[in-house]
């Protein structure tokens, strides 16, 4: 048991790390220069790409291409889905508010904690239901004043937001399945690269500078390949829904590095719904270990 707890206390700090590291995205590209929309998403996915492969091939050597194929059809559906959450997020914010993605983006808990109930046949402690609708809450409160569907455009907008929730929750139900038997961060690989090819000809003509180039490069490599090759590890220890709830705190922290880092103040509401969000993430990780430990 102590081992166990170990490893999930780690578990916990790695989502905690992940979500910190995603939650740059923001802050830095407020000093992109001219780079914008598909091009955002071509040049981060591809670099998140490199930064995977880099990665494998330093702890697999000429193992690399063995363990992509170990990972069979679900590594695929997998990579799939990670190019789908890459793609949606930056299509989304071309059609509507960063607001309105925001809040499509806090269903990925409720999503996941169905899937896991439908499929994993996981038990869903009530308490977790209880902190799930808090942080969606939350959310909302967060970004109630900037929330705005004026026009078909922006209802398109948020469909296509939709498909981020849709497709961490599928991802997670994939990790939980497998993680103990396949070693599926190859599958972050896999996501990388789908996105840049399916961003490619919508990126031409290509008008990032060199230093848009440089940061994408970094986000690519720190604020995508890093963390969900993170997330991944953490997913063995972790239950679906409560890696979904911790991930959260990447819309909770992004407010917080835009004002540290580019001087953009937080509304009271953003203060007051993240304080709800937080409160409910603590509350659920306390009830489970005191159930755990009980």
């Amino acid at each position: 048991m102590p081992a166990a707890q170990n490893a999930r206390r780690k578990a916990i700090l790695l989502m905690i790390a992940a979500a910190t590291l995603w939650s740059t995205a923001g802050v830095a590209s407020r000093h992109l220069q001219s780079a914008a929309g598909f091009e955002i998403v071509f040049w981060r996915s591809l670099f998140a790409a490199i930064f995977v492969a880099g990665l494998m091939l330093h702890q697999y050597g000429r193992g690399f291409l063995s363990r992509l194929k170990l990972m069979g059809s679900t590594g695929v559906v997998s990579g799939l889905m990670w190019a789908t959450m890459y793609s949606c997020f930056m299509t989304a914010l071309t059609l509507t508010t960063v607001a309105n993605t925001s809040v499509m983006e806090s269903l990925a808990p409720l999503f996941t904690a169905l899937l896991s109930w439908l499929v994993l046949k996981e038990r869903i402690p009530f308490a977790t239901w209880i902190a799930i609708a808090l942080a969606a809450c939350g959310m909302g409160w967060m970004f109630a004043g900037n929330l705005s569907v004026t026009d078909s455009r922006g209802v398109l907008g948020m469909l296509v937001a939709l498909g981020i929730p849709l497709a961490s929750s599928v991802n997670m139900i994939l990790l939980k399945r497998r993680a103990h038997t396949v070693d599926l961060i190859p599958a972050v690989f896999l996501g990388g690269t789908f996105s840049a090819l399916a961003m490619l000809p919508l990126s031409v003509p290509f008008q990032a500078s060199v230093q848009d180039v440089l940061i994408l490069g970094a986000l690519g490599f720190f604020q995508l390949g890093l963390p969900c090759s993170l997330m991944v590890k953490a997913s063995a220890h972790l239950k679906a829904h409560e890696v979904a709830l911790l991930a959260l705190l990447e819309v909770l922290l992004a407010p917080l590095w835009a004002w540290l880092g580019a001087g953009e103040v937080p509304a009271t509401a953003t203060l007051t719904g993240g304080a709800l969000v937080l409160a409910a993430l603590i509350g659920n990780e306390i009830r489970t270990w005191q159930q755990k430990r009980a």
